[in-house]
Formats: structure tokens, sequence, C-alpha cells
């Protein structure tokens, strides 16, 4: 068995990352209140009543993430990327350095396409 590199970010922890900001997402707050708290299978009425909790989620109907691989790929190569490719910069400067480059990068990867 392989030793774990203690610098390097695991992807069962980008995995619930993800699943942490989309539990926590306007989107599917909106989806929720909407819906009234209520499955829309069968009816049922989230509740935290002690003697029947129920608890209602959010189902992706175009399936959600379909190529963790690939979403995981994206985050290692664009902000997970080796140490080297990094560097420390004050909040003014790296302002200035992201606003700067955004137009020339801006084309280089677009990780919402087909959303």
């Amino acid at each position: 068995m392989a030793k774990k590199d203690p610098t390097r970010t695991t992807n069962s922890q980008i995995r619930s990352t993800f699943r942490q900001l989309f539990l926590r997402s306007r989107e599917r707050g909106s989806r929720i209140k909407a819906d009234k708290y209520t499955c829309q299978r069968c009816g049922v009425k989230q509740s935290r009543r002690k003697d029947h909790i129920v608890k209602v989620e959010v189902h992706h109907k175009n399936g959600g993430i379909q190529n963790w691989a690939a979403l995981i790929a994206a985050v290692r190569e664009y902000l997970l990327c080796d140490p080297s490719q990094l560097e420390t910069l004050c909040v003014d400067c790296h302002k200035d350095e992201t606003y700067h480059t955004l137009d020339e990068r801006q084309d280089e990867f677009d990780p919402l396409a087909g959303c």
C-alpha cells in the first residue's frame, strides 16, 4: 500500500467539498423552498418532530455530476496544482494579477460549459 502524501488533497476530500458546497447552495435552498419542503413524488413533507423525523433532499434530474474523475482532474489542474506553480501574494497584488490575466485565460477553461 502506497504511503499517503500529506501535502496532497485526497479525492474524497474534493468530493466532500463539492457536496458541502451544493448542500449550502442557494439553488438547492430555492428548490426545497419552492416545493414547500415536500417530496414531489410521494407528497411526504419534511418533519423534525421527535417521533417522526422525515428529511427531504434535492435530486438532479439530469443525474448531477456524471464524471467525477474529470471534475477532480480539473480541480487538481487549475486549483490544487503542484506547489511549484503557486506563489504567495498580498491581497492587492493577487487582485492585480488575477484581473490582469483573467482575459488571457478566459478561453482556456470554462468549468461551467454545458450547465
